[in-house]
């Protein structure tokens, strides 16, 4: 009986030790490293149709952005600092801007 206790710790002790291990090996679903440096992104919320952006950069960007259902209702190749969304009705998007193999996403509100 002894024998089967000593067993039955050896064998939790060897689950416990592996299961930790494999956690500690887990890398991060989305590396941090490709986030746009210096960017900039005004105003937000948007009262007047224009938003603003810039980063350390300054190359061309390539924007997206999302209604709340994850519908694309805006693309565009953004070569100045300014882009027009006065053609987006009031409410909450997902902006995505990509700037080489960069990439930010963001929450933009338009009012």
């Amino acid at each position: 009986m002894v024998k089967n206790y000593f067993y039955i710790i050896l064998l939790f002790a060897f689950l416990t030790t592996t299961a930790g291990l494999a956690q500690e090996s887990k890398s991060p679903l989305k590396s941090q490293d490709n986030t746009i440096e210096g960017l900039s992104f005004y105003p937000n919320p948007v009262t007047n149709g224009k938003v603003y952006i810039s980063s350390k950069l300054n190359a061309d960007k390539q924007i997206a952005i999302f209604d709340v259902l994850g519908k694309k209702v805006l693309q565009t190749l953004l070569t100045s600092k300014e882009l027009n969304v006065g053609s987006l009705s009031p409410g909450v998007y997902i902006i995505k801007i990509e700037e080489g193999d960069a990439t930010a996403t963001r929450k933009l509100i338009v009012r």
